[in-house]
């Protein structure tokens, strides 16, 4: 994994299918640029997760996108994905890290400076950090100041993804953090034509991260 392949970064919600199959929507993401992906499915039992994220890393890996899977170490094991995304917690990563083993990627999530340090400490890959704006998804976060988002890129040196409320009419308010890129649910799978939307965030994101 590469800083680069964070540019935008795309996460799986089945919410807006409306009769859909989400690997087809994947495939058309990932076909107008998305750099990263991970499958997210709270509800899904292990073995579901692992029926879906077969046939997702097959799309992934046809378009050389890093696939991670969001919490599921073990089905992350079992299908040989590129990593997983996790919480934070310290035992945890030391337990994903067992499983999967050095080579794969580990990304964290961080709400704060310290949770920041904390992740880059642990060996965490690349850390998600946020919610940088108001977000529905996590309806119990407030959103992050841009000095908050800076002072976390000065001081670690792994790769950061800001995450939540992220869309297209806002991610321009994010240059000059220092992010490497961000991070999206519904400005990609909630949009009428995901495909559009993820090469309209690419766009934006590049004129973004040269600013």
């Amino acid at each position: 994994m590469k800083a680069e392949d964070l540019m935008v970064y795309a996460i799986t919600d089945r919410y807006w299918l409306n009769g859909a199959k989400l690997a087809d929507q994947v495939e058309d993401v990932l076909k107008n640029g998305a750099t990263f992906l991970q499958l997210r499915e709270k509800s899904f039992t292990h073995e579901e997760m692992v029926a879906e994220a077969k046939e997702i890393k097959a799309i992934a890996a046809k378009y050389q996108v890093p696939f991670v899977i969001n919490d599921d170490i073990y089905a992350a094991k079992e299908i040989d994905a590129d990593g997983v995304h996790i919480g934070q917690s310290d035992m945890e990563y030391r337990k994903a890290r067992e499983i999967l083993g050095e080579d794969k990627i580990i990304g964290l999530s961080a709400g704060n400076l310290q949770e920041a340090i904390d992740a880059e400490k642990m060996g965490a890959d690349y850390i998600g950090v946020g919610a940088v704006f108001h977000t529905d998804t996590k309806k119990d976060t407030t959103a992050m100041s841009f000095e908050e988002l800076k002072e976390i890129t000065d001081t670690v040196s792994i790769p950061v993804v800001a995450i939540g409320g992220i869309s297209a009419d806002n991610l321009m308010q994010l240059a000059g953090t220092g992010i490497d890129g961000i991070s999206v649910i519904s400005a990609i799978f909630g949009q009428e034509d995901p495909g559009a939307a993820t090469k309209k965030l690419v766009e934006l994101t590049r004129e973004m991260l040269s600013k």
